[in-house]
């Protein structure tokens, strides 16, 4: 039988790969967003790949706009329980909503910002022809 030995990870290079900050580890853990972090013989924080696996699901959860205590709420349900898993899963269908809304709102807001661009750059031709003495372009009118 051929034993695997697990990867540990310094806090230096879990920072690096997961983009949260050192600061923002000991925070999390500090708050129970990372549970059961070992430590080395000398004290230092030691993770593994199941650890950095979390942490990917932290970053989707507080790049989609996931507030802290909801994640809190999230992570403190138990994935060993059928109920707690439940639990997860209206947490993220939840969130889900939310992601849909606020990708929504950003469509209709990059419309408008787009028809801004538009009337700028409109703009910007015009005053470009009068200072160069070219005559005005007409109108949609003819006038």
């Amino acid at each position: 039988m051929q034993v695997t030995e697990l990867q540990a990870y310094s806090p230096g290079q879990v920072s690096e790969i997961s983009g949260f900050s050192i600061e923002a580890l000991r925070y999390y853990e500090r708050i129970g967003l990372l549970t059961d972090i070992d430590r080395d013989s000398a004290g230092r924080r030691s993770f593994t790949d199941e650890d950095l696996y979390w942490l990917g699901v932290l970053r989707c959860l507080r790049d989609t706009g996931m507030p802290i205590a909801r994640m809190q709420e999230f992570a403190g349900q138990p994935a060993t329980d059928p109920a707690g898993v439940r639990e997860r899963v209206r947490i993220l269908q939840e969130h889900d909503v939310s992601i849909r809304e606020q990708i929504a709102l950003l469509r209709a807001q990059q419309k408008r910002l787009r028809l801004k661009i538009a009337g700028y750059q409109a703009d910007a031709e015009l005053l470009e022809a009068e200072r160069s003495g070219a005559p005005r372009p007409e109108g949609p009118s003819g006038a």
